[in-house]
């Protein structure tokens, strides 16, 4: 399969491999043999005439183990062109990069090695073998088909790699990649095609932050890579210019938490890295003028290390340049002062909003006491969602006018970004899904709504067979149905349907679930609906609550299933009693639908197809020993009900780990993960 997807990163990685075993570079360093200069590529190859060492001398490694990283990085570099742009096309790009980068680099090589610069004649006396120049020009290439900010991310990691190597190491193979990626970044685009091309050239808010991670990163990697690997590169030997090891431990002690903050956009770790660029940038100034001063005069000063010296401050002045260029991309406050401005409106004004414009069947959830909302400027629309985990989870599509969903959920992005928070929105409809996705959003289907039309609703036919079978039982053993407000009723009942909750929760091996699945407090509400089913001693076989669903001008279209109770030594099918019960009395008061609510991680459908769904549904399988979330799927298909996906909706994959630990969180906000894997392990052992 993967031979007939990628057969030339295939073929040419079969072929290194049995290159290497035919000739026996796999366990001998093929620099050591007295036939490496007719094989490896280089200027003194090219000057003698050794022109197919240009062939050849991709196929082999320079010593043994460098076939690990050699081979690893040209099947996944290469094949991930070859993956994005066709076999033709990568081809093309992987050869044509591999040739021009050697060439372009040893005709370098030859104009500087009689220019007095000693590193330039001492690398055009080198020889070097491998395919990875045309690798990276490939990988480059194919980096223009990425979306935002994906496609930011992987050529900042390729150029901090290129520009660490090429300035603090020097190698040939340095020399080979610098130019690679030099010359094949500018023209990914135009390879590419407009069509393929992902994502406008003009850099967002996060692709600021990539731009300054990537600097300072770059920065810190090249002083560790002094330390750790003294050389003497194209800019003179970094003896005198390397921190030494306190200063470098001082250094990677700021620089850790500064990344992490310039990720997210925070001001604190942005006025530090500015402070930090500005002082080694200034640092430079004063020995650039103390030479100057010292020239003039004619002082007599040591100038070993003075060129890189001043290279390494330049790129620290250019990562001050960069942080004062995207000072609008860290405005995020601090900790304290987001805390000290988290309130905000509750909720009040969205049972308000939400009365006037109508929502989704699980809007009303939107309403509940730990969710913090973003509104619009115009106060007419909100989001609600919960914090944890750096993520906002909003819930469920905006609460807004006609044709402004799209502005509330960009206006939300932006307060996330400017928050340091993850933006993403859970249980979606796809009318949101289309918003999110003119933002270049992914999205994921997480469940199903479960919806029945009570328009001449009539439980008639061999479909409804276990429905009626209820209905009629129920009837003959004097089982009565009863909607009511739960905060009306007398102590007796709502002492047995406490009852009833502590006896269903106690049965459950894992604790009790929140954020879309609400309890006995949420039920409480004089706005839901509660049924009842009683019999004619007055016990309590089961309750179900039903949370309204605003169709907009202060009309209740439908209601929303959410708690669902039964004795287990009681009425058998009370369940379906009592939701085809309430299906009856809600057609009847003039409701159009009723949702049976969705199960999470439970569809219907055809199987998963991406590695997030893939995750999902095994996921799904875990969990289902503890909630059963599959088999309430099922239960509701009875019902005979149409089928409305529901999706998270996320800006890209990385943002899908963390995601994962705020849903959790969300649902289970009591349960640290680690009591969490206690009882699943406590549960399965069982």
């Amino acid at each position: 399969m993967l031979r007939q997807r990628l057969p030339f990163t295939s073929s040419v990685t079969l072929a290194m491999l049995a290159l290497a075993v035919a000739s026996g570079a796999l366990w001998n360093a093929a620099e050591d043999r007295a036939a490496y200069p007719f094989v490896a590529y280089g200027l003194p190859s090219l000057e003698a005439g050794r022109w197919w060492t240009m062939l050849t001398g991709p196929f082999f490694a320079v010593i043994p183990w460098f076939y690990l990283p050699m081979v690893g990085s040209f099947a996944l570099f290469a094949g991930f062109a070859e993956w994005k742009l066709g076999t033709r096309r990568a081809m093309a790009v992987t050869i044509g990069g591999q040739l021009v980068s050697v060439l372009v680099a040893t005709q370098f090589l030859a104009l500087c090695r009689n220019s007095g610069w000693l590193w330039a004649e001492r690398v055009a006396g080198s020889l070097d073998v491998g395919f990875s120049g045309g690798a990276l020009a490939a990988v480059a290439i194919a980096s223009a088909t990425l979306r935002p900010p994906w496609a930011l991310r992987l050529r900042a990691g390729l150029c901090v790699y290129a520009g660490v190597a090429i300035v603090y190491v020097g190698t040939l193979a340095d020399l080979v990649h610098f130019f690679a990626l030099l010359l094949a970044l500018p023209l990914g685009k135009r390879l590419v095609g407009e069509r393929r091309a992902g994502g406008p050239a003009t850099p967002n808010l996060r692709e600021w932050r990539v731009l300054a991670v990537a600097g300072l990163l770059l920065l810190t990697i090249a002083e560790i890579v002094m330390f750790l690997v003294p050389g003497d590169g194209p800019f003179g030997s970094d003896e005198g210019v390397s921190l030494s090891a306190p200063e470098l431990g001082v250094l990677v002690l700021l620089v850790v938490p500064m990344l992490n903050g310039l990720r997210k956009g925070s001001r604190v770790a942005w006025r530090w890295a500015v402070a930090l660029s500005a002082f080694v940038t200034l640092q430079g100034l004063a020995v650039a003028t103390l030479v100057g001063v010292a020239d003039i005069f004619g002082g007599d000063y040591d100038t070993d290390g003075l060129p890189l010296f001043f290279v390494d401050n330049l790129l620290w002045t250019v990562e001050l340049a960069v942080l004062i260029a995207a000072r609008h991309a860290f405005r995020v406050p601090s900790r304290r002062r987001l805390r000290r401005h988290a309130q905000g409106p509750g909720p009040a004004l969205a049972r308000t909003l939400l009365g006037h414009h109508g929502g989704s069947t699980l809007s009303w959830m939107t309403t509940w006491p730990r969710n913090t909302y973003f509104v619009r400027e115009d106060g007419r629309s909100y989001l609600a969602y919960r914090r944890h985990a750096g993520v906002a989870v909003a819930l469920g599509d905006p609460i807004a006018p006609d044709g402004t969903a799209a502005a509330t959920v960009t206006e939300f992005t932006a307060m996330c970004e400017n928050s340091g928070l993850v933006p993403c929105v859970f249980s979606a409809t796809e009318a949101t899904v289309a918003a999110t996705r003119e933002l270049g959003w992914q999205h994921v289907q997480v469940a199903e709504d479960n919806v029945l039309d009570l328009d001449g609703l009539e439980f008639r036919g061999k479909a409804w067979q276990d429905v009626r079978s209820a209905l009629n039982k129920a009837a003959k053993q004097d089982i009565e149905f009863r909607l009511v407000r739960l905060a009306d009723q007398p102590e007796p009942i709502l002492a047995q349907v406490r009852a009833l909750s502590e006896e269903w929760m106690s049965g459950k091996a894992m604790p009790e679930m929140g954020f879309t699945l609400g309890g006995l407090d949420e039920a409480m509400d004089p706005a839901t609906r509660v049924g009842l089913a009683v019999d004619a001693e007055g016990t309590v076989h089961g309750v179900t609550s039903w949370l309204p669903v605003h169709t907009g001008a202060g009309k209740i279209g439908g209601w929303t299933l959410d708690v669902m109770r039964r004795s287990p030594h009681g009425f058998r099918p009370v369940m379906e009693f009592l939701i085809a019960s309430a299906c009856l009395a809600f057609r009847d008061e003039g409701a159009r639908f009723v949702s049976l609510s969705g199960a999470p991680l439970a569809r219907s459908g055809s199987g998963p197809a991406r590695p997030v769904d893939r995750a999902l549904e095994s996921l799904g399988r875990v969990m289902e020993p503890y909630y059963g979330f599959r088999s309430l799927h099922a239960f509701k298909a009875k019902f005979q009900p149409r089928h409305v996906p529901l999706y998270l909706a996320f800006r890209d994959e990385a943002d899908l780990p963390r995601i994962g630990l705020a849903l959790s969180r969300a649902y289970l906000p009591d349960v640290r993960l680690r009591q969490l894997a206690k009882l699943v392990s406590s549960s399965r052992a069982r």
